[in-house]
Order: C-alpha cells, then sequence, then structure tokens
C-alpha cells in the first residue's frame, strides 16, 4: 500500500511540475522577434517598456522583411514577426508558419528623403538636374521601404535619369549608414531613423507618391504557446507601445 501511494506522489508531483512549467510565467520561455529594420529603435525601447510591464526579456533580430521570412521559413526559432509589410506576414499564416488569426497591423511607416548635407534635399525640387550624386535605396525585392522608394521616383518620372546612380542596400538600416557615412549624396530611409535629428536636410515624402507602408505582426507557430511571445502580441497594441511609435513618426492610419 505504501508503495502504490509513494508511486501516486511521485506521478502527482510530475504533472504538477509539468503544468508548473506550462502556466507559470517565471517558467516559460522569453520571446524571440524577428524585426524590419526601420523599426529597430522603436522596437528596443518597447521592449525595454515590455520588461518592466511584465517580466519577459524580448530579444529582437533585425534585417529586412525578405531576409526575415527567409529565416522564418527555413526554421529560424523566432516566436513573433514584425514585418515592414502585410505580404509577408499573410504568406506565413498560409504556409503554416504563423498563427491564424493573430495577424494585426502594428504601425504605417513613414518615407523621408535625407542627407547629412543641409543644402541637398529640397523637396520635389531635390531630382532636378542639378542633382548629381548617387542616392540609396534599399533594395525592392526584400524590403517594403526600397519598394517605396522606387515607386516614388516612378512617379516622380525621375526613375529613368537616376536608375544608374542609385545604391542598394540589403535594408534600410544599411541604406542609412551609406548616407549617414557619405557614401551617397541621399537616401531614401524611414522617418524613424532621422526623426530626431537635428541635422542635415531631409524631406517627408507625401503618401500620395507611394502606397502605404502597413507594417504587420504575426505571431508564429513556434510562439504559439510561448506566454512572453502572447504577451507581447498583446502589448503592441497597449497605449504604451502607441506612445513610443508615435514619437518615432509612425501613425495608427495610411
Amino acid at each position: 500500500m505504501q508503495r502504490i501511494n509513494r508511486i501516486r506522489f511521485i506521478a502527482l508531483f510530475a504533472l504538477s511540475c509539468l503544468l508548473a512549467n506550462r502556466i507559470s510565467p517565471t517558467l516559460a520561455s522569453d520571446v524571440l522577434i524577428a524585426v524590419a529594420s526601420n523599426f529597430t529603435e522603436p522596437a528596443i525601447e518597447i521592449g525595454e517598456q515590455f520588461k518592466k510591464a511584465t517580466g519577459f526579456d524580448a530579444s529582437f533580430s533585425f534585417a529586412s522583411s525578405g531576409q526575415l521570412y527567409a529565416q522564418v521559413s527555413q526554421g529560424a526559432p523566432f516566436h513573433v514577426f514584425l514585418s515592414a509589410d502585410q505580404n509577408r506576414p499573410t504568406r506565413a499564416i498560409e504556409e503554416g508558419l504563423a498563427v491564424i488569426g493573430s495577424q494585426f497591423t502594428y504601425a504605417f511607416g513613414q518615407l523621408v528623403l535625407y542627407s547629412p548635407d543641409p543644402d541637398r534635399v529640397h523637396g520635389e525640387s531635390t531630382f532636378d538636374n542639378l542633382f548629381t550624386g548617387r542616392l540609396a535605396i534599399a533594395n525592392p525585392t526584400t524590403a517594403p521601404y526600397g519598394s517605396a522608394g522606387l515607386e516614388v521616383l516612378s512617379n516622380m518620372n525621375v526613375l529613368g535619369k537616376l536608375r544608374d546612380r542609385l545604391v542598394r542596400g540589403n535594408n534600410i538600416a544599411q541604406v542609412y549608414q551609406f548616407v549617414e557615412t557619405g557614401n551617397v549624396s541621399a537616401g531614401f530611409v524611414a522617418l524613424s531613423q532621422v526623426v530626431n535629428h537635428q541635422h542635415g536636410s531631409r524631406w517627408i515624402v507625401p503618401r500620395k507618391l507611394y502606397s502605404p507602408i502597413a507594417q504587420d505582426a504575426v505571431l508564429l507557430e513556434s510562439g504559439a504557446r510561448n506566454l512572453a511571445a502572447m504577451a507581447f502580441m498583446k502589448y503592441l497594441k497597449t497605449e504604451d507601445a502607441k506612445s513610443v511609435m508615435a514619437r518615432y513618426g509612425y501613425t495608427n492610419v495610411p
């Protein structure tokens, strides 16, 4: 009888440990998030706030949306994907890589033409016959901000004139590096990258010149049972998170 009771105790103890691991926030894994590089600074700040609010650590990996999606499709252990477009999160759901019903738009991005030279950027007139330098743009195949930049040049009827002088970065972060270091004269970057700058010149491109940059989040299948991942998705919708995004130039409307 004592042996039977002992077996029952061991079984119950093992079950309680298993349940604790499944439901206790302190025992749940922290969250690993794939983030489009335009959202680097706000993501870091939101991650710090998220830690204070929930106790969970958020770790980030930054790259272009296309590069990150390729990593997700190849089995990278991300729990959440913050893309700079809607197409890739949608594909992730369609291909069984993400949780159905978890996708939502967390922000709309704004495109900026930027140069560290205070006399370089003058709105639409920047691309008149006086512009002789090189122009940086993110790879339009993998980076939505790069696609938006090409759309702007096309709508302004200057793409043909400038095509041979375009320098492509792997992502918007690399484009910013090209411009800030003086390797190119100007470049299309995200407003979030220069919103706090007091130097150089910039032109916030009118929305009529490019399609809305709707940036969607999605919970990946690897994060479907991760309490920290689910908590982060929820936190992105809070007023605290939205306040951070607004300070970096992101909006809630196209």
